[in-house]
């Protein structure tokens, strides 16, 4: 019913700056300044990834620069300490890395964003080859969808099979990526059901439901919002003559 959803591959960043694990730690740095980046895929053999250098395993070496932890850090802080005095891509790196296929939804992105706790994720194939790099910044791209976009794949993906001509009268507005739902419907037991696949479709920021039933009055508003008067794209569905 729905429209395929926008994957990992639509968004990401195919040039990547990455580097070897055997680059130094200076070349490391320098890397990172150049391309204006925060975390660096290590490579090995033609491309296959074997995990990240980010600014917070090189801040390690700036940290224990000049101290001299006590038994207690040593102990607490094994491994930082060892990045401390690491010299390469290899001896930094966080191993293995958490990554992600081009073919994965934005969704599952985010998931695994979260989770391991990340910025950004090397974007592999089935071998492990890096093809590209994802972050959260492209994971928010679908926000960038316009109102009428939005407005008509909600038209046809779910208010054209739940609330069809003539038996409902719909009014669809969207504004800034929350959609409204307005009008009389045969069936408000279909709200809930509206309100899950209208979340569903990228770009969406919120719902709002102001539907009346033919026989059973006004249906509630899932997502709690009141109803106010829209303005931005309107499309209306009413019944044929």
């Amino acid at each position: 019913m729905h429209g395929s959803p926008h994957i990992v591959s639509d968004v990401m960043t195919h040039t990547v700056a990455a580097i070897g694990s055997g680059a130094a730690f200076k070349e490391i740095v320098r890397m990172m300044h150049d391309w204006k980046v925060s975390a660096l895929p290590v490579l090995e053999g033609e491309g296959r990834v074997v995990g990240v250098v980010s600014e917070a395993d090189l801040l390690a070496k700036e940290e224990f620069r000049d101290s001299d932890p006590d038994r207690y850090t040593q102990l607490a802080r094994l491994a930082d300490l060892a990045k401390a005095g690491a010299v390469t891509a290899g001896e930094l790196m966080t191993s293995p890395a958490v990554t992600v296929r081009a073919n994965a939804t934005l969704a599952e992105a985010a998931r695994i964003m979260a989770h391991s706790r990340v910025k950004r994720l090397p974007v592999v194939d089935e071998l492990g080859m890096l093809e590209g790099i994802v972050s959260r910044g492209d994971l928010l791209k679908v926000f960038l969808r316009g109102d009428d976009e939005i407005a008509e794949e909600v038209r046809r993906e779910v208010v054209s099979y739940l609330f069809p001509a003539p038996d409902s009268a719909v009014r669809l507005t969207v504004r800034e990526g929350v959609v409204r739902l307005g009008g009389r419907v045969r069936d408000t037991s279909l709200v809930p059901v509206a309100a899950r696949l209208i979340r569903a479709v990228e770009g969406v920021v919120d719902v709002e439901f102001d539907l009346a039933g033919r026989s059973t009055g006004s249906a509630g508003a899932p997502s709690g919002h009141s109803a106010g008067a829209p303005s931005g794209h309107e499309e209306s569905v009413v019944p044929s003559s």
